[in-house]
């Protein structure tokens, strides 16, 4: 494989003190990971080597001071300070969610100028990397504010995904939030997403109820029949193949998800609880919308194993294997759409091999 041909795949520590940087090491304890892609850890040596050493992981690290000295074949871990961090693992401290942040803010940088062709995050604390400089619900948030476009919450496990229409939001909040602009919005953010990063041409898209039975015709709210019916049915009406609303409480308990490529939930635990139910430790979090490629694992930081060698790391390994997968479609959906005759040429190409 040409050098120039591997994603150059950036990666934020997370929270020091949780598992993180283990699932990382473990990840790329298989060599063969840098076939695939150059890894860049946003962090400093000195606390990947203690976090190694207390692990015992056997992974060789490449440190460097700049991007422009990033090494194909390694795993470069970037030093973004000096003085080693004090780690406790399984403990939320002031100094780990201030290396979280820094890590990340690095990161999105590098993402926005190119240095690196996409961002896996590793799990931060939502509580202790809160400052004046990060005062988001989560990376999706702050993402969003550090890139161009709007972003979804999108959860991928195979041909399972599942957006959100809120994302961290108090669930006192969410029918209030949810108005025809919102839905409009988020579907069309997720039926883009679906035909540019999962090449899926004609998806069809699910969008389940705000309350239980959906309201049971306004016997239990009358959000459903007054936002979502009507949206729902202006946007097919528009061309998308999207329906709903359906029942949330038997509609992934049915099998009734594996009719379509994509479902929408209307709020954070009705769309994850049963993601995670089907998938979990083997999911990823990709946030859709945005002009950079962004995956995460499905889990948090962990702390009650952290340090203890026990984090599964198949989650990230997932998410790093996702993040190449849409950064090589969103360069074929480029390449097509700029030239169309081109993928009709291919396609000709394709059959006159089989026939030969």
């Amino acid at each position: 494989m040409k050098k120039e041909a591997r994603t150059i795949v950036g990666i934020s520590v997370g929270d020091l003190n949780g598992i993180g940087c283990e699932i990382i090491l473990k990840t790329f304890q298989d060599s063969r990971m840098m076939d695939f892609c150059t890894p860049v850890v946003f962090a400093s040596q000195k606390d990947i080597s203690f976090q190694k050493k207390s692990l015992d992981l056997n992974v060789t690290t490449y440190g460097i001071d700049s991007l422009d000295k990033i090494q194909h074949g390694k795993l470069n871990v970037i030093n973004l300070w000096g003085q080693p961090t004090e780690i406790e693992f399984g403990k939320s401290t002031e100094i780990a969610g201030n290396r979280s942040f820094i890590s990340l803010q690095k990161a999105v940088e590098a993402l926005r100028n190119g240095y690196i062709d996409a961002l896996v995050t590793a799990p931060i604390n939502k509580n202790n990397i809160q400052s004046d400089d990060f005062n988001a619900h989560g990376h999706t948030e702050y993402l969003e504010s550090q890139l161009n476009g709007k972003s979804l919450m999108l959860m991928v496990s195979g041909t399972l995904r599942v957006g959100l229409l809120t994302n961290h939001l108090p669930i006192s909040e969410v029918a209030s939030a949810i108005v025809p602009e919102l839905i409009e919005d988020k579907v069309d953010i997720l039926h883009q997403t679906l035909i540019k990063d999962f090449r899926i041409s004609r998806p069809k898209i699910a969008v389940l109820g705000i309350n239980p039975h959906v309201g049971d015709n306004g016997l239990i709210g009358k959000e459903d029949q007054e936002v979502l019916t009507p949206t729902i049915k202006k946007i097919y009406d528009g061309g998308k193949l999207v329906f709903g609303p359906y029942p949330a409480d038997g509609f992934f308990g049915s099998g009734n998800h594996t009719r379509f490529d994509a479902i929408l939930a209307s709020y954070h635990d009705q769309g994850l609880t049963p993601f995670k139910t089907l998938s979990f430790g083997g999911g990823v979090n990709y946030t859709a919308g945005l002009s950079k490629v962004r995956t995460s694992p499905d889990h948090g930081v962990a702390y009650e194993i952290a340090g203890k060698r026990k984090a599964d790391e198949g989650s990230f390994k997932e998410a790093v294997f996702m993040a190449m997968s849409i950064v090589k479609k969103r360069k074929e959906f480029q390449e097509i759409t700029e030239n169309p005759l081109k993928d009709l040429s291919r396609e000709r190409m394709q059959k006159n091999k089989s026939r030969s």
